[in-house]
């Protein structure tokens, strides 16, 4: 059911008069521009960009089959999450409540905002406790982060446990899909239109191969998209990254990513029999999650022979774990040989 959001927000932000740049005052055929005291001098850069992104979310629209008033585009997924805060939760008053071990983010964003966070460890295997979760709001709860598939354990959570955090909770549900390119169970994009306190984001990151570009989505209710764009700062995707993402996503990713997830599978497959090696969690991600006896040591191993892994092991719920990406077929032998070498020592 939609309902308006506006309860929810902020009461400096919903009296906020966003900054109106030169491009929101003229947006007429191109003439002589002398309204914004760029250079006059061409060389492709010297004009400032679209603050609205205009061609890119139409490129976006139809790949998410959403509509235009539903994206929102943002510095990094990171951009979009610092937004919440500033939108939604009063700094020193309110709370978020977020699933443990999760993404370190949502914690950062909060502690910048002065929000606090009140984390709920997930269940045995990294199941999403939902009555834990409820349980955890009170009336100064504006938002749940979860984040699914879940990094650092690698799983998805079912959509229907998902759906019922919607139903139940009356704040912001923010559902981080960063790896859902990876996973077969699906996305609540589709949602969106009709869920008016649903924040779901996405990335350029991680299947279509753009880290380096920073280019993050969220999607919601229009009114959602409307707030998060008279916050953000005008100009926060420059002209060079939107021409390069427009190019990009013109090339398929569908092979690159059905390589990684068979990759995936065959490394987990594999590294169950390998001494030392506890537990490899299910992951719906392009990443394993791996519990060993001794992760200190097999991480500094694996460094000796260059190969870089993330050590896991001091975040909570993740003792003993190293966390491996999936790389290339060639590298991820590499691995495969290192961890070889490390048993037979």
């Amino acid at each position: 059911m939609n309902k308006t959001i506006l309860p929810l927000v902020r009461k400096n932000i919903a009296a906020l008069t966003p900054y109106s740049t030169a491009r929101d005052e003229y947006t007429g055929p191109v003439g002589i521009f002398l309204d914004a005291n760029e250079s006059p001098y061409e060389n492709g850069y010297n004009r400032y960009p679209d603050p609205h992104q205009k061609a890119l979310k139409e490129q976006i629209s139809h790949l998410k089959g959403l509509p235009v008033e539903n994206i929102f585009l943002g510095n990094g997924s990171d951009e979009a999450i610092d937004l919440v805060f500033r939108v939604f939760c009063n700094p020193g008053e309110d709370n978020v409540v977020a699933i443990s071990p999760s993404y370190g983010m949502y914690g950062v964003a909060a502690a910048i905002n002065d929000v606090s966070v009140r984390n709920v460890p997930l269940d045995a295997d990294f199941g999403l406790p939902v009555e834990k979760l409820l349980a955890a709001c009170d009336g100064r709860t504006k938002a749940i982060f979860l984040c699914s598939p879940n990094n650092p354990s690698g799983n998805a959570f079912e959509i229907s446990l998902l759906e019922s955090v919607l139903d139940r909770f009356p704040g912001i549900v923010v559902v981080d899909e960063a790896y859902v390119d990876f996973s077969a169970k699906g996305s609540l994009v589709p949602q969106v239109t009709r869920r008016s306190n649903l924040i779901v984001l996405q990335t350029l990151s991680k299947a279509w191969g753009m880290a380096g570009l920073r280019l993050g989505m969220a999607f919601s209710s229009a009114e959602i998209v409307r707030y998060l764009s008279m916050v953000k700062y005008p100009y926060n995707i420059s002209r060079a990254v939107m021409e390069k993402v427009t190019a990009l996503l013109r090339e398929p990713v569908a092979d690159r990513v059905a390589t990684i997830v068979a990759e995936r599978d065959r490394l987990a497959a594999l590294l169950v029999d390998f001494p030392g090696v506890e537990k490899v969690y299910p992951s719906d991600a392009n990443f394993l999650l791996v519990k060993t006896s001794d992760a200190d040591a097999l991480y500094g191993y694996l460094l000796s022979r260059g190969i870089i892994v993330r050590n896991r092991t001091r975040v909570p719920g993740c003792a003993g774990c190293l966390r491996l990406t999936v790389g290339l077929p060639e590298e991820n032998r590499r691995l495969e040989e290192a961890l070889a070498e490390w048993t037979n020592q």
